[in-house]
């Protein structure tokens, strides 16, 4: 593989499980997240594996740094090829909180960072004549559960505006939906309720697949032939109901 890929959320979780998966196929990846020591310490070790990475620091839910990682991209390769929104947050509770702030980060960083990007790389990929849109869901975007209500919502959004894309650019660029299921990520340390918390980490335990399954199913969209079009993928462990 010998795409540019640029990852948001590449600190931690599938967001680092993507970009190690994809530099250790070949890509070029362009690591962006708020994280800026995690996101160098991933440079080295993808760099120390004779792979390429370079780092941006980016917060997706101001618009002007996703246009960074989007020029960090160019300056470095000369274009872009991929753009993987791995952004996400998960502070989740009942509504009856009314923890507006809490929604309002999901919105912004869930769903309007998907936004961000798009606007970002959509004049790029054109230009180019090429590209391929990346976004992460989530199993939750068809089936909510008390408590996930906003999270739900904000996934259900990312859902209808990749097909929506999709549909859109249609014999131009590409556009991939994945919707993963319960996956082992650092989200639960984002819920402010201890028991709530510690139900999503008993839960974790139970059927949370690991990130580099996501991973490798977004090297299979990559893969595709440029006529091919992966329109979503979804994916959970096995163990998930």
């Amino acid at each position: 593989m010998t795409k540019v890929v640029a990852i948001t959320g590449a600190s931690s979780g599938i967001g680092e499980a993507v970009a190690l998966h994809l530099a250790a196929q070949g890509a070029k990846v362009v690591l962006a997240a708020r994280g800026e020591d995690k996101l160098n310490a991933l440079v080295d070790r993808i760099t120390a594996a004779e792979g390429s990475a370079v780092a941006v620091p980016v917060d997706v839910s101001r618009r002007d740094d996703l246009a960074k990682a989007v020029d960090a991209a160019r300056q470095h390769h000369g274009r872009l090829d991929v753009l993987v929104s791995c952004a996400g947050v998960m502070p989740i509770g009942p509504l009856n909180d009314l923890a507006v702030d809490d929604w309002d980060q999901m919105v912004d960083v869930n769903f309007k960072g998907v936004l961000y990007g798009i606007a970002a790389a959509l004049p790029v990929f054109r230009k180019q004549g090429s590209g391929h849109f990346i976004n992460i869901a989530s199993t939750a975007a068809r089936k909510t559960t008390p408590n996930q209500t906003v999270y739900s919502a904000t996934k259900a959004a990312v859902l209808a505006l990749s097909d929506g894309l999709r549909q859109e650019l249609a014999g131009k660029l590409r556009v991939t939906v994945i919707s993963p299921g319960f996956t082992e990520t650092n989200f639960p340390n984002h819920i402010s309720d201890d028991k709530l918390r510690a139900q999503m980490r008993e839960a974790a335990d139970e059927f949370a697949m690991a990130p580099k399954a996501v991973a490798e199913a977004i090297g299979y969209a990559i893969e595709q032939p440029e006529d091919v079009n992966i329109g979503e993928i979804v994916i959970r462990s096995l163990n998930q109901p």
